[in-house]
């Protein structure tokens, strides 16, 4: 049996260092001195070229309108002229600082929230934490008697990070029908090489498995395949699979409901990345959280916060913070800044999460659940920003909340 790779393989450490320098490059670029011009936008369409073009040189008008130099409207402008390959519908990022472009990243799937095109000091954060935040890795395994596809993907990002193909022994896979004892012998044979061939791929799964840590693995194919590979891995790895009943391996096969099994996995996931976030947050009398824009930005300021959940509404909540140039990085008033220069007042949500970043913590945005088309959205106050914290409060300081 043969293994062969498709692509770019990386393994985990590779891809957890690219992870940290990802953090690490928006940490320094929101430490840096300096203003910036923000575009939250639809991705590439399939729009006539004109239309396209027309798009562009809106954004750039409006983001002039919202007081960005000519050189930070331009440099957007071209860049969204680059088409990133994603599918449509998508979103993207552009951010720019002294007409140089310094981020731009595009999602699958379309915006989670209106536009955004403004010039301030500090960049528009939570359109890029939101897609961010709700990214998940996961594995995709496609199985049959003779091997098998297997791909490692991050949602949001519209390609693979790693793509694996098992191809496995072939000869005699059919159970021939030879009647009496050698059509006996022959089923074995066929059973013994298709339980062979899903050894080969329990063994590349559970690797990825220990090397990347995906949060489910997604399992179509033929039946007796998908048994055979379930039984091969060990009862940890088993409790990641989502099942799903489609032979997705089979040339022209229909990948409907394999798709829609890996979307209902991921936003099961994310509302339980939230559930994890509250109960962590309330353990031991809510000893190891913050609540509230005071309790919480007072974290910030020790940098003690570990993650950090916003509501998604709270984006055009009025509350303003102050974001300062160097440590403590966010204060209420003048009066916390510790006599560290201020940036500017800008609103609450920003303010946190950029200080999160600038103190390397996680960063997660709570949305409404998806509505029916044309349903109104519900009515309720904002909720308070909430964070867990990498060391517990003393008694005698919870005492004094």
């Amino acid at each position: 049996m043969s293994e062969s790779q498709r692509g770019n393989t990386t393994h985990g450490s590779q891809l957890d260092e690219q992870a940290i320098k990802s953090d690490s490059r928006l940490a320094e670029m929101l430490g840096r001195p300096g203003s910036w011009t923000s575009a939250y936008v639809d991705g590439p369409s399939a729009l006539p070229q004109v239309e396209e073009e027309a798009l562009r040189r809106s954004v750039r008008e409006r983001l002039e309108e919202a007081g960005a130099p000519a050189e930070d409207a331009e440099a957007i402008e071209t860049a969204l002229a680059q088409r990133n390959g994603l599918p449509s519908p998508s979103a993207r990022v552009v951010l720019a600082s002294a007409g140089r472009v310094e981020l731009d990243q595009g999602f699958v799937g379309a915006r989670t929230g209106p536009e955004r095109l403004d010039h301030a000091p500090v960049p528009t954060l939570l359109p890029l934490l939101r897609h961010l935040g709700a990214a998940m890795r996961y594995l995709v395994v496609e199985t049959s008697h003779d091997g098998a596809d297997i791909r490692l993907e991050t949602s949001g990002r519209g390609h693979s990070d790693a793509d694996v193909e098992i191809e496995g022994y072939t000869d005699d896979l059919t159970k021939v029908q030879a009647g009496g004892w050698s059509h006996a012998r022959y089923q074995r044979y066929a059973e013994n090489t298709w339980k062979q061939n899903q050894d080969e791929v329990a063994a590349a799964v559970s690797d990825l498995i220990r090397q990347e840590h995906p949060a489910f693995v997604a399992l179509s194919g033929d039946v007796r395949a998908r048994q055979l590979l379930a039984e091969a891995l060990t009862d940890t790895e088993r409790e990641l699979i989502v099942e799903v009943d489609a032979h997705t391996r089979a040339d022209g096969a229909d990948s409907t409901e394999l798709d829609a099994a890996i979307a209902r996995s991921i936003a099961e996931r994310a509302r339980s990345a939230v559930s994890d976030v509250r109960d962590r947050a309330a353990a031991d009398s809510g000893s190891g959280g913050a609540e509230g824009i005071a309790e919480v930005t007072a974290a910030l300021q020790q940098a003690r916060v570990e993650t950090l959940l916003l509501d998604g509404r709270m984006q055009d909540n009025e509350r303003t913070l102050l974001a300062l140039d160097a440590p403590p990085w966010v204060a209420g008033d003048e009066s916390e800044s510790l006599g560290t220069a201020v940036v500017a007042r800008v609103p609450a949500a920003e303010a946190l999460a950029r200080a999160a970043i600038l103190t390397h913590a996680r960063v997660l945005i709570e949305d409404d659940e998806p509505t029916a088309d044309g349903a109104p959205r519900e009515s309720r106050p904002v909720r308070e920003p909430l964070a867990v914290l990498r060391w517990a409060d003393d008694a005698e300081a919870r005492d004094e909340r």
